[in-house]
């Protein structure tokens, strides 16, 4: 799945160092992404990759967020079910390298993930996606797309002694048809910075 100046792409063991180069304690990103919940380790990550290496589902669960020129892991887009019985999924983003943000980086990725995600998907009814008030880069990110604020659980998160909303977003697959008739990728005719950071899970 070909952007402006990413693609999406699927893991390779190659991708296994660089992915768990970020996932150290106090990495900058993790300021962002659900930092009122226990973070994964490098090691869970790298071994649920492993995983997905040697046994690929039918739909990827995960691909990596790759820049267009070096092909260098930049994040990653995930998928997850709410409700598999109402073809209810989850998703996100995050880029791990703050030298990548406030550059349209996220826009990208997340809207190439949610539209294959409806192509390949053909039952899949909704998708929503989860953050919290401390993160408006993904709130604003969420608007632009075309998901609508669905829920907001106020003063639901604790962060450093301050309480913040917990945010649910969502689209419908005919939502997403209108907004994209002719696919997102159609859409991707010039860059438009925005200041995404990432979705929390």
């Amino acid at each position: 799945m070909e952007g402006l100046d990413l693609h999406l792409r699927p893991w390779r063991v190659s991708d296994l160092e660089e992915m768990a180069r970020w996932h150290v304690s106090g990495a900058t990103w993790r300021r962002f992404d659900a930092p009122y919940l226990p973070p994964a380790s490098a090691a869970a990550m790298v071994e649920q990759v492993r995983a997905w290496l040697l046994r690929p589902p039918a739909v990827a669960e995960s691909l990596v967020v790759a820049d267009s020129d070096s092909d260098r892991l930049l994040g990653r887009v995930w998928r997850y079910w709410q409700c598999r019985d109402s073809r209810w999924l989850s998703t996100g983003v995050v880029l791990y390298d703050p030298t990548y943000w406030h550059r349209g980086l996220g826009y990208q990725a997340l809207g190439l993930w949610c539209e294959h995600l409806f192509t390949v998907m053909t039952d899949l009814r909704r998708l929503d996606l989860r953050t919290w008030s401390g993160n408006p880069a993904m709130m604003r990110l969420a608007a632009r797309l075309g998901f609508v604020e669905e829920g907001r659980f106020r003063r639901a998160r604790e962060v450093d002694g301050v309480h913040y909303d917990a945010l649910a977003y969502g689209v419908l697959r005919e939502e997403w048809r209108s907004r994209y008739p002719a696919g997102f990728a159609q859409a991707l005719t010039r860059r438009v910075p925005d200041s995404t950071v990432l979705a929390a899970p």
